[in-house]
């Protein structure tokens, strides 16, 4: 990956025509350019092509575009290795997207002409969850693939490599999140979420959950060698991300910032410190989940942002990039992970509804199953609304009154079928309800 073309000065325009300087900032038609590069937020590197004006050349209109959105910008409490404050503004595309993302985050959309209830949506809304622990890891070079990851989640099995391990430990942090919510921010805290996001998938087990020392420099490189980025001296770690914790603790602020802006933020400061001789990545995105569970939004522990992430790596990766050399602007981080947001909730939703509309069918289906007896029909009614309830002979054979052998021969029919899994315990079988039942039932 290339490291961002930077354009060209603010002061370079100003220093050699003031006048023309102010002729580009009245022009309705630089404005017009203005706001379509900010509605993108383009950097230079797009922004010198698209930016045709009959009059002024893009080097000009770069300059006057920079000055705008550097004093339009607020600061934020913490500065690059050489001591450049990084800052941000809003532009008017990130107030559509917080103003659509609070609206969703009420949840609105999980209840209205819902045909599942309560205990089934958490099911299904937990699938997601899986998704958003597969792709962190995946984002940090996990090798494996999504049917395994998640049979592996589901069955509770034992992870048979790093990969695996990796998912797991992104997985049980997500789960255990909510449980620290109500505690600050702190150094302690931050090394713990590190703690079990490395479990068992570090070099030197000793490296997980604490910071890298003197002695263990980090550098992010590309494929080619080339050096992206070079974190802060192991020596002024801790005083950085202290800041960091009183930042998420609200404590350095006499301004408010949007909860979501501000755990957006927090990602970003983490992944740049690079406090960690490995898992950054997962941690910093922990933090993100942390922080908006921290302030009710609670949507966000069933977001697979990740998975969004996944599939733009390139973009999130270039959005890093733009945030720390186009002067420390952080609105290129907070723009694009926004709009990832918004796309994890776009799909959540699509999700949802198509899980309804399967449930719908599948009862429609059900109907039409002549192999199928007024007992299982009942069973598979109940198991379409609990996904994950065990069944056992003793019990189906308890609650339609039938001999042990018919209840028997119910359940193992369903199993054959595919519509239950038949599983030993101890001497004894029990059934489950599979996950993707709703689409079985339409294959039979």
């Amino acid at each position: 990956m290339k490291i961002p073309e930077m354009g060209p000065s603010i002061r370079s325009l100003i220093q050699k025509d003031p006048s023309l300087f102010n002729e580009i900032a009245e022009s309705e038609e630089a404005q017009e350019i203005f706001k379509r590069a900010n509605y993108e937020y383009w950097p230079w590197e797009d922004f010198k092509y698209k930016a045709d004006h009959p009059k002024f050349s893009p080097d000009a209109l770069w300059s006057v575009l920079k000055f705008l959105r550097f004093t339009s910008r607020k600061r934020l409490p913490f500065s690059d290795t050489r001591g450049n404050q990084f800052g941000y503004w809003l532009p008017d595309r990130v107030h559509e997207d917080l103003h659509y993302i609070s609206q969703s985050v009420g949840g609105g959309f999980l209840l209205s002409e819902s045909d599942l209830l309560p205990e089934t949506k958490e099911q299904y809304i937990i699938s997601s969850l899986m998704e958003e622990a597969i792709a962190s890891s995946q984002i940090e070079g996990a090798v494996t693939t999504r049917r395994i990851a998640k049979e592996m989640l589901r069955k509770n099995l034992k992870p048979q490599n790093r990969s695996q391990q990796m998912i797991l430990n992104n997985y049980k942090t997500i789960l255990t999140i909510k449980e620290t919510v109500e505690e600050p921010m702190t150094i302690s805290l931050l090394n713990r979420f590190h703690r079990m996001i490395t479990v068992d998938t570090l070099d030197d087990p000793s490296t997980s959950g604490r910071f890298r020392k003197d002695d263990e420099p980090i550098q992010i490189i590309d494929q080619e060698g080339q050096v992206l980025h070079t974190p802060p001296p192991a020596g002024q770690l801790p005083e950085f991300v202290q800041q960091l914790c009183d930042f998420a603790n609200s404590k350095q602020d006499m301004v408010f910032i949007y909860p979501v802006v501000r755990a957006v933020i927090l990602h970003f400061w983490l992944a740049y410190l690079h406090p960690y001789v490995d898992g950054n990545g997962r941690t910093a995105r922990a933090l993100f989940y942390w922080y908006m569970l921290k302030h009710k939004y609670w949507l966000f522990e069933y977001l697979s942002i990740s998975r969004v992430i996944l599939r733009s790596r390139g973009q999130y990766l270039r959005a890093f990039l733009h945030s720390e050399q186009d002067n420390q602007d952080l609105t290129y981080f907070i723009v694009y992970h926004l709009r990832a947001i918004r796309l994890a909730i776009r799909e959540l939703q699509d999700y949802l509804n198509r899980k309804q509309r399967q449930y719908r069918e599948s009862l429609t289906l059900l109907k039409k199953a002549s192999w199928m007896n007024h007992r299982q029909r009942a069973l598979v009614q109940h198991a379409l609304k609990h996904v994950g309830f065990i069944y056992t002979i003793e019990s189906h054979k308890n609650s339609h009154n039938v001999a042990y052998q018919t209840a028997r021969t119910d359940l193992l029919t369903l199993a054959k079928k595919g519509y239950l899994e038949k599983i030993k315990s101890g001497r004894l079988f029990h059934f489950t309800v599979p996950p993707d039942l709703p689409e079985k039932v339409g294959y039979h």
